[in-house]
């Protein structure tokens, strides 16, 4: 779309294993500077890092997540997961006073008939996906403060849990995810502090990290979400098929074997 344990093996993998970024990327570079989430045995190859750009509000980026995981589960290998932030309308209020329908064509110029017919055809292909979207629900919003929660998440190696629980919030439960006080109860519900989450949400702790992610994504020249950046080197936009992401994890391995 445009514009805590140390090995927790996410629910979506089967073969391979998605494990959370933990204290990683502090300085936002990508994996070089990557500090391991784990020890590595000799002989076993270490974890492949992918840094994924996205917004909550982005339903490409929930459908990308899905066939991200299922290309991850594909691939016979563990692969360390970061997420990062992208506003696509950080000029939206907290509480807009409509719906997506609203937004599209009031903000965005789209006539109402196409809005009607782009919502239709995403919520089929997120269906694809086993993503029941319920677009009538939906509280469009500011995305930030839920991009400052998803940094708190990481810093408590929590940052998957938190990213699907935000992302099945707003497309399929019509919850809030703009405001704090709905944000720390959606935190709590992973067994986040739901008191540490409301005080570091009102002090902006992590705003900074947000903004050192929506730099870096300019620096890439990322324009849209979600944007899969493989081993710090090999880029993919779009929710592109679970084949794609499974080959150039396969290829990423094969290329670190050969300079062994």
């Amino acid at each position: 779309m445009q514009r805590q344990p140390r090995r927790d093996a996410h629910p979506g993998a089967r073969r391979g294993c998605l494990l959370n970024a933990v204290g990683i990327s502090d300085d936002h570079q990508l994996s070089g500077n990557a500090r391991r989430v784990f020890e590595v045995a000799p002989g076993v190859s270490e974890p492949i890092k992918v840094d994924i750009w996205s917004d909550v509000q982005c339903p490409w980026c929930y459908i990308g997540k899905r066939k991200f995981e299922a290309g991850a589960a594909e691939f016979d290998g563990d692969v360390v997961v970061e997420y990062h932030s992208f506003e696509l309308s950080p000029d939206t209020p907290v509480d807009f006073d409509g719906t997506p329908v609203d937004y599209l064509s009031q903000r965005k110029g789209i006539p109402v008939d196409q809005v009607h017919e782009m919502l239709e055809r995403v919520t089929g292909i997120a269906a694809d996906v086993g993503l029941d979207y319920h677009f009538d629900d939906v509280h469009q919003t500011n995305t930030v403060k839920a991009h400052e929660l998803l940094h708190y998440a990481k810093s408590k190696g929590r940052q998957l849990d938190m990213k699907e629980r935000l992302l099945k919030a707003y497309f399929v439960d019509g919850r809030h995810v703009g405001r704090i006080a709905d944000l720390a109860d959606l935190a709590e519900e992973i067994g986040l502090d739901r008191t540490e989450v409301v005080s570091v949400l009102e002090a902006d702790t992590f705003l900074a990290d947000v903004k050192a992610d929506v730099a870096q994504a300019q620096q890439y020249g990322i324009q849209g979400v979600p944007f899969f950046v493989i081993d710090g080197k090999y880029g993919i936009s779009g929710a592109q098929d679970a084949t794609a992401f499974t080959n150039v994890l396969e290829q990423v391995r094969s290329e670190k074997e050969e300079v062994r």
